[in-house]
């Protein structure tokens, strides 16, 4: 199996010594090998009537009888050809062809039409069909591979060489083929012919394996799945996505995996990337990863393999917020030596740190109060809400605190309890010490009979009851508090006089009395007022600044609003375009560009995707156009037009310009990247997968873009969804704006040449912009609309196959667009307000954006459909159902007339070949056979019922004959 054309390898390792060479080995499927057939290989000559190949036995190489086929025409200009059996493809869509022959040299036969050379073709088909005279024996039907020279000529009496050529079939999708030699004058023996196509090997590589994979063209870019290996998983943050590779064409494994696989918690790599071994006794592994397992933190131990954390030891904790890897540890001891210090009916408690914090850093403290009782048999309760703390009660970090609010001449019993992180996980109560305090002195009562005595409009006058004492102890003075500031104010008498008040200002007060054992507590709130006098007055100049203020603000708004206001200037308006360019457009160094693959082709040069780099900033991918060589100043003027509009926009829904590179070749713009390209690609592609709101959200962003470019006076004049671009979060941007001043023909949009001139997309342009040429917002309005159409319907071409001329009569006559499958009634009523006649009737963007607020606000409108479809009034449109089976000869004419060629190759190798097959087919076979986009479903199924419908008895012929004139 050793060939050089194989170009396999596998790593291999000698004596425990990796090596990173790796050996060339064969990984292959056989489909045909006339090495190892024992009996005749019979295959078909043409001329029947005269063949010239013959069957023979020979040798091969390691003395094996082989059958052989050998021709020698040299005197014969005629083509004799030599077809094989059908040789089944299997699921293989490149295979190859390796031909051994001796071929005679033409010299030594010395004959006039002798030839060196055979051409090889191959015939396509599902079955083994052919007949001696079917396909016909010439180059179309057949398919030619290659005209096959000999690198070792025979000579008469010379040695036995033979050739070996690999041929490439590539690209195949029948369910067979056969392969036909051709020959002219050749002298020549085909010794062997061996049909195969490669495999990738099962590999294990990231802690992924994947299975032996056929590999796809490069075309197709067909990716495996793979499963993570045993105890591995896919990391956080993949979204739980198998590993996947690319088998390439050649047999071999492309890159690395996709969405890799890591060793889950618990479990380490071993020696190799292969195989994630369990953490030992005594190890963990938190997370998965790559890294290794560690040793068991302090206090905390494993006896089970494979662990992903270590259990506390009893008596030691974690807390929720501890991390996996941290030490276990354990409730603080109790406060030490509480000192209290009293003050008439306030207590201030000190205390020294516990002997022993746990092995945390997050101590904190708790005073707990009681009220006890005298007499033999003291009982104690807690303490009520009058007594108050500071700083606080609960979670104390200082080892401080002051109690006030307490009873005089009363026992208390103060407890402080020491807690940390881990505290409430043990089943004990917290580590505790206590103090008893009595509280020595009497206070004044409450003040009561709090009242105005006189006000003004500035001040108030105020007095109250002297409260009446129990004890020896004299009133000192009194403390008076207000609002709104709680401002305080001190008097030795039952009255005071409040100055510095605002006028017709109301106010809330309290007053306390102190004697020798402190302060009484505060009275309850009362509220009194100044006095309005002169109110009229001061209105009256109060509303004067007010209005003066108002209308100044006015001026202020209207001057920065006018000078604030950007409009749109249309670069050909300057003398020399290149200003314009200078003025709107940035100039990057072409040092700081990356281009890295061409995605596509533009009017003036190719479209690719590349980074952009510029010193001090993040690397980001750009978009670029290019300008091909060879242009005319004014192609060069025209290209960079469209960086000068492009500059002037700063909005989220309009595509950014980074800038342009005119200083050398090739001359660039360079945009923002747009991960999901065009829009109307994107949502064919994406058929079905989104929600009504997410379609919603998608036309507000395009309509506020449009808005911005209204609010600048700038029309677009070529609104499509395949100018609008979309991001990877889905995020639609307005773009392309070189058409916008000069329309050009697109061969994939065809256009109607105006009475005027130029070129217009018929499909998305306004009726007075076909006729006049008259471009507004208007006309944008009307193109808008067919963007909210296309959108809907998922990228549908608007109008179908309709000509240019159909579409405009039809727009003639009052035909609108019918709303698209599952559209809400809402979006097709807006739809139709754009497309009005009369341009002046259309809603302006600003207005858009507004309904479609509304209506995303309000999502429960979005559910009213139109359940009967168009109305009579729009025949036009009644001819777009897709067409059932019935109308169709077969299968592959069916999927293409639905749109859903795609999937041919996967019917057809599913085994649904027939129409009959295919119409009993449900969801569950749609998955199988590899449909799993559910807008892609809904239409498969679809086209089949309405088949079944159509078959279905009371079917009357008259209805058939209306579905099928329509």
């Amino acid at each position: 199996c050793v060939q050089t054309a194989d170009q396999c390898w596998f790593p291999v390792a000698f004596h425990h010594v990796h090596l990173s060479h790796r050996l060339p080995v064969c990984l292959s499927e056989v489909l045909m090998n006339t090495k190892m057939e024992t009996s005749d290989l019979r295959w078909t000559n043409h001329p029947a009537d005269d063949p010239q190949w013959d069957e023979v036995s020979g040798l091969d190489d390691e003395s094996n009888s082989v059958r052989t086929y050998e021709i020698c025409t040299p005197d014969s200009p005629s083509s004799y050809w030599l077809r094989t059996r059908w040789i089944p493809r299997r699921a293989a869509t490149t295979i190859y062809v390796e031909i051994r022959f001796s071929m005679m040299e033409c010299s030594g036969l010395n004959r006039r039409h002798c030839k060196e050379t055979f051409n090889l073709y191959y015939y396509q088909s599902d079955s083994d069909e052919a007949t001696p005279t079917h396909p016909s024996w010439m180059e179309n039907p057949y398919t030619k591979v290659s005209t096959v020279a000999a690198d070792h000529l025979r000579r008469i009496g010379g040695d036995r060489r033979s050739n070996v050529k690999l041929l490439r079939l590539d690209q195949l999708r029948g369910a067979g083929l056969y392969l036909a030699f051709q020959t002219q004058g050749a002298c020549m023996a085909l010794l062997s012919v061996r049909v195969f196509y490669r495999k990738c090997p099962t590999l294990h590589r990231a802690f992924a394996s994947f299975p032996e994979t056929i590999p796809h063209s490069l075309v197709e870019q067909v990716t495996t799945a793979g499963v993570c290996v045993e105890n591995a998983v896919t990391p956080p943050g993949e979204q739980s996505r198998p590993p996947t590779m690319l088998c390439g064409e050649d047999g071999q494994w492309v890159g690395q995996p996709t969405s890799s696989c890591a060793c889950r918690p618990g479990y380490e790599a071993g020696e190799t990337d292969v195989r994630c071994r369990a953490c030992p006794s005594g190890q963990f592994k938190a997370a998965s990863g790559p890294g290794g397992c560690g040793p068991c933190p302090a206090n905390s131990n494993t006896l089970i393999p494979g662990s992903a954390y270590c259990p506390c030891r009893p008596g030691y904790h974690r807390a929720d917020s501890d991390p996996p890897h941290t030490a276990c540890t354990r409730p603080p001891s109790a406060p030490r030596s509480i000192v209290s210090q009293i003050n008439d009916t306030s207590v201030t408690l000190e205390w020294s740190e516990p002997l022993e914090r746990g092995g945390r850093g997050d101590l904190t403290y708790t005073v707990l109060c009681s009220l006890c009782g005298t007499g033999l048999v003291a009982s104690c309760s807690p303490c009520d809400d009058s007594v108050l703390y500071r700083p606080a009660q609960r979670g104390l970090t200082h080892r401080r605190v002051v109690v006030w609010g307490l009873r005089p001449h009363t026992k208390y019993t103060f407890t402080i309890q020491s807690m940390n992180g881990v505290s409430a996980l043990s089943q004990s109560e917290p580590a505790s010490d206590r103090v008893n305090v009595t509280t020595s002195r009497d206070v004044p009562a409450p003040v009561s009979g709090l009242r105005r005595v006189a006000a003004s409009e500035t001040s108030l006058s105020l007095e109250w009851n002297v409260p009446v004492l129990q004890n020896q102890y004299q009133i000192l003075d009194y403390q008076l508090r207000y609002s709104p500031k709680w401002q305080y104010v001190s008097s030795r008498s039952s009255s005071v006089v409040l100055t510095g008040l605002q006028r017709a200002g109301q106010y809330q007060v309290q007053v306390r009395a102190r004697s020798q054992a402190g302060y009484g507590s505060f009275s309850a709130e009362s509220s009194f007022n100044t006095l309005p006098d002169g109110v009229g007055h001061s209105q009256m100049a109060l509303t004067g600044v007010l209005v003066s203020m108002a209308i100044l603000l006015l001026i202020a708004i209207v001057i920065v609003a006018v000078y604030s206001m950007k409009v749109y200037i249309d670069p050909f308006t300057y003398e020399d375009p290149n200003e314009a360019v200078r003025e709107f457009a940035k100039e990057i160094e072409a040092s700081f560009v990356k281009i890295e693959e061409v995605i596509g082709a533009g009017e003036f040069g190719e479209v690719c995707r590349g980074r952009l780099r510029v010193p001090g900033r993040k690397e980001n991918y750009v978009a670029i156009k290019t300008l091909k060589g060879g242009y005319t100043e004014k192609q060069r003027r025209d290209f960079l037009s469209e960086a000068s509009i492009m500059g002037q926009f700063q909005h989220p829904n309009i595509i950014h310009l980074e800038g342009v590179i005119t200083t050398s070749c090739p001359v660039m713009i360079l945009t923002e990247f747009m991960e999901n390209g065009a829009l109307d690609s994107f949502l064919r592609m994406n058929d079905g997968q989104f929600t009504t709101i997410q379609l919603v959200g998608m036309l507000r962003g395009i309509a506020a873009g449009m808005k911005y470019l209204a609010d600048m006076s700038f029309v677009h004049r070529d609104l499509a969804a395949r100018n609008i671009l979309v991001n990877s979060n889905l995020v639609c941007k307005v773009s392309d704006f070189g058409l916008s001043r000069f329309l050009t023909e697109n061969s994939s949009d065809p256009t109607y040449t105006s009475s005027l001139g130029g070129k217009i997309p018929i499909r998305w342009t306004a009726p007075e912009a076909i006729a006049y040429r008259k471009f507004t917002s208007a006309s944008d309005a009307w193109s808008y609309g067919i963007v909210m159409w296309e959108v809907m319907s998922y990228g549908e071409r608007p109008y179908w196959d309709m000509s240019n001329q159909d579409v405009i009569n039809a727009i003639e006559q009052d035909y609108r667009l019918p709303p698209p499958p599952d559209c809400p009634s809402s979006l097709h009523a807006l739809m139709l307000d754009c497309w009005q006649k009369e341009r002046a009737n259309r809603p302006r963007f600003c207005d858009v954006v507004a309904s479609l607020d509304r209506l995303i606000r309000n999502p429960v409108s979005l559910k009213v459909t139109h359940q009967d479809g168009p109305s009579p009034s729009q025949p036009l449109l009644d001819q777009r159902v897709p067409p059932p089976l019935s109308a169709c000869g077969s299968v592959s004419e069916w999927l293409r007339a639905i749109k859903m060629e795609r999937y041919e190759q996967s019917f057809l190798q599913a085994g649904f070949t027939s129409l009959d097959v295919v119409s009993q087919i449900n969801t569950e076979d749609l998955l199988r056979v590899g449909v799993t986009l559910a807008g892609h479903q809904k239409k498969i199924l679809s086209s089949i019922q309405t088949a079944e419908v159509k078959r279905a008895p009371g079917w009357s012929n008259a209805q058939q004959n209306q579905s099928s004139s329509s």
